[in-house]
């Protein structure tokens, strides 16, 4: 289905799908050819969990959704091995799920939901991310084989039928001396993620752990810990079930890498003052650099130092999965955690870090990574020109395939970054044969017109509904008025954008409300704005909780980037 809002929905007998990502053209990257696997994967899976088996109501929605992401994975794991499963997992799930429980609207994996109007609200990245990471965790407490007994009872005994996640564990519960219902009270039953930090004494690692938003609860957990030395490195599994742990260690290490093998969730110590992205191990650099992310959002890691770090990484890191990754990390903090000034003064060093590390890489997807995100950073004039040369002579670097879609969204951020430049989207809808695609473009140009008065008609005319009916072409019309260069002038419609979410919840499908946020918030970072939401939620002391759950969760990163702005 063209422009289809969801990646795939699993209709019994009729599996529908989002054509772009089941079609990919010639210049697919491999994490798009693996993504739509996934997706494939994932909708399969449904067949048995949520069509054969469904749950009692809907506070269950998200067992379905657990099984389907966590047989996905497995699938994954199959065709692509072990170590690309393992990687594929680390940077899939955490980030994600991080994103929402470290923020106050954290919800538990398990909600309440009295009102099947508010059942669309119960979707979002804790049910689809931290709850396979909470399966994953299961699995290791339980045994493979164990777990897969009490699945497979499961299906048999409710299939046709409906089931509950009391009914899951008291299954599993057969197959396990564990204590699941005291496992589940923490994992399932409430919201957030452990903080872990650590002491060094003589002959001894001691690790703490301690819930982050306050409050008692020890996550039960099992992940590795790995020590290095200048001779080498070792490695220790921890079994963290109670709030201190400690391992006997027999000497002093240079370096401690925590959840080193990326089974662990939560708040880890993080290090960056040696060159961690020399690690061999992909999946032990992805952890450190996740690791020193999070930190950097909790305030113990300056975003200038962590964004050198990321730079130094990028020529460095070959596993294209990683680079992505960090790529994504350099861009929301340049976007983001730096003012105008300090992209001033270092976006020509990230823009020639870039495109050496594009021109200097073997690998046609890495270079397509790095170029992508050349794209989205360029400041500078001679990026400029060479972009729209690009872009004119439909000629990508060597190397490198671009589609019709990648030559789009280059016409695009053209026209978002050079007032003067907006006839090369009049080009490249002559160049577009595609109906559907000819018509997403047409939608398009009116929010990066240089006229502020036509960029405001168009989110106007958002009140109406006929107007929202292609919810993923809002989503990104939204972004491009409220990228760091436009801003300025789409401030005023925050409280109305506010306003609206009850009627995007009402009258859109079950991601609008979040897709809506996040189009609109990912990239503010002053004090002002934080003032218009606060005002809204003063205003508003009986707003429906969930939406104001996904508020507090969608403008965590701009609450936390207003108070660095004030501190700079």
């Amino acid at each position: 289905i063209p422009s289809f809002q969801f990646g795939g929905m699993e209709h019994p007998g009729e599996v529908q799908y989002n054509a772009s990502s089941l079609f990919l053209d010639e210049g697919a990257t491999r994490e798009q050819q693996i993504g739509r696997a996934a997706l494939i994967s994932h909708e399969t899976a449904h067949m048995w969990f949520g069509d054969l088996v469904t749950m009692k109501w809907f506070n269950d929605v998200w067992m379905k959704e657990v099984f389907a992401n966590f047989m996905a994975d497995k699938v994954t794991q199959k065709l692509l091995g072990n170590d690309v499963y393992n990687l594929k997992f680390l940077i899939d799930h955490y980030p994600a799920a991080y994103g929402v429980d470290r923020t106050p609207g954290a919800n538990p994996i398990r909600q309440q939901l009295d009102n099947m109007q508010d059942a669309g609200s119960l979707y979002g990245n804790i049910i689809y991310h931290k709850a396979p990471i909470m399966m994953r965790q299961l699995e290791l407490l339980m045994g493979i084989q164990n777990f897969q007994k009490g699945v497979q009872e499961y299906l048999r005994k409710y299939s046709y039928q409906n089931a509950s996640w009391t009914d899951l564990v008291s299954i599993l519960g057969k197959y396990t001396k564990e204590d699941l219902p005291s496992w589940n009270k923490v994992w399932v039953n409430r919201p957030g993620r452990p903080i872990f930090s650590y002491s060094l004494q003589a002959g001894r690692l001691t690790i703490l752990q301690k819930a982050e938003n306050g409050g008692d609860g020890i996550w039960p957990q099992q992940f590795s810990v790995t020590l290095f030395y200048p001779g080498g490195s070792k490695t220790f599994p921890v079994k963290m079930n109670k709030a201190t742990v400690t391992i006997a260690i027999t000497k002093k290490p240079s370096y401690i890498l925590f959840n080193s093998d990326g089974m662990g969730y939560g708040l880890f110590p993080a290090n960056i003052s040696d060159k961690r992205y020399l690690l061999k191990n992909p999946l032990q650099r992805a952890t450190a650099y996740i690791n020193a992310y999070e930190n950097m959002l909790a305030g113990k890691l300056n975003p200038a130092v962590l964004s050198m770090y990321l730079l130094k990484a990028i020529p460095k890191e070959s596993n294209d999965l990683n680079l992505q990754l960090i790529t994504g990390h350099l861009t929301g903090i340049y976007w983001q955690f730096m003012s105008s000034s300090e992209r001033n003064d270092l976006h020509v060093l990230i823009e020639q870090t870039l495109w050496s590390s594009m021109l200097g890489t073997k690998e046609s997807n890495n270079k397509k990574i790095l170029f992508k995100t050349f794209q989205d950073i360029y400041l500078s004039e001679d990026a400029a020109k060479k972009m729209y040369a690009y872009w004119q002579q439909q000629n990508a670097p060597e190397g490198i395939k671009l589609t019709e879609d990648d030559y789009t969204s280059l016409a695009l951020m053209i026209a978002l970054k050079n007032d003067t430049a907006n006839s090369v989207l009049q080009t490249q809808l002559a160049r577009i044969t595609n109906e559907d695609r000819r018509s997403r473009l047409q939608f398009l140009i009116p929010v990066v017109s240089p006229d502020t008065a036509t960029r405001d008609r168009f989110f106007m005319r958002l009140d109406t509904l006929a107007n929202r009916r292609k919810e993923a072409w809002v989503s990104t019309a939204l972004s491009y008025m409220n990228h760091p260069l436009r801003q300025y002038s789409f401030v005023k419609h925050l409280p109305k954008a506010l306003d609206m979410l009850e009627t995007i919840q009402q009258t859109g499908d079950i991601f609008f409300p979040q897709r809506w946020l996040a189009a609109i918030f990912d990239h503010y970072r002053s004090k002002e704005v934080w003032n218009v939401v606060e005002d809204f939620m003063n205003k508003h002391p009986n707003y429906n909780p969930k939406l104001k759950a996904k508020i507090l969760q969608t403008t965590d990163n701009l609450h936390r980037a207003s108070k660095l702005s004030i501190s700079h």
